[in-house]
């Protein structure tokens, strides 16, 4: 499955890939949302190697990741960026879905 309802922004790619190098050949980000967090549905970020037919698969700069079939809809319409600033480095999802969140920048509401 493609589609390009999700992005990943350059900076993003460049840490993903950087990531993934140390994973060995075959790794790719798997990036998923789950009931939880302070707000109701939280992010989810792992190292995964299997890749499964109903994937949403994104690939940008040599990094390559996945979104299951189940997270996309949360997901639409958003861009997956990297942050390092003062209160240090992370993956930050852009998510216009997202009717609220929380500090820690990885749980959010619908």
């Amino acid at each position: 499955m493609t589609d390009s309802s999700v992005t990943i922004s350059e900076r993003a790619a460049r840490r993903i890939g950087e990531i993934l190098k140390g994973e060995g050949n075959g790794a790719m980000l798997r990036i998923s949302v789950e009931g939880g967090g302070c707000s109701g549905f939280q992010y989810k970020f792992d190292v995964d190697r299997a890749q499964t037919d109903d994937d949403l698969v994104i690939a940008r700069d040599g990094a390559v990741v996945l979104v299951d079939s189940a997270s996309v809809p949360f997901l639409a319409g958003s861009e997956v960026d990297f942050v390092d600033d003062l209160i240090g480095a992370s993956f930050r999802v852009n998510n216009p879905n997202a009717t609220s969140g929380c500090g820690c920048g990885t749980s959010f509401s619908m």
